[in-house]
């Protein structure tokens, strides 16, 4: 198949990049002798999630980012069981350290009725 085979960029061998990536993921331009003997590459990036509730026409989405896939999974978790309608619980949202990326809040107002 074409395009199956590269070069590695740091010893110049030719490998397979799709079943590299897929075994240990990284670069597709590494091999895997040289990813396994390096630094990690995915060792300093963010850990970002999205948040979405639902108000009025359009849904609200905040984007975080936080400081470790735990920190991440442990405001997943507290924001699944304190969602819902008419739940004003922060339950433990409060508690993990994160910093707002960004937000899109929608308009809330149905045709300019209240």
């Amino acid at each position: 198949m074409i395009g199956k085979m590269r070069a590695c960029r740091e010893c110049g061998d030719m490998f397979d990049w799709q079943a590299k990536v897929k075994r240990v993921g990284g670069y597709a331009n590494v091999c895997t002798d040289c990813h396994l003997s390096g630094p990690d590459p995915d060792a300093n990036t963010p850990v970002i999630r999205g948040f979405v509730t639902g108000s009025g026409k359009m849904a609200a989405m905040q984007i975080l980012s936080f400081g470790s896939n735990a920190d991440a999974e442990a405001y997943g978790r507290a924001w699944n069981s304190n969602s819902g309608w008419n739940n004003r619980r922060s339950g433990g949202l409060n508690d993990v350290d994160f910093v707002k990326i960004g937000e899109n809040i929608g308009n809330n107002n149905h045709k300019g009725k209240q």
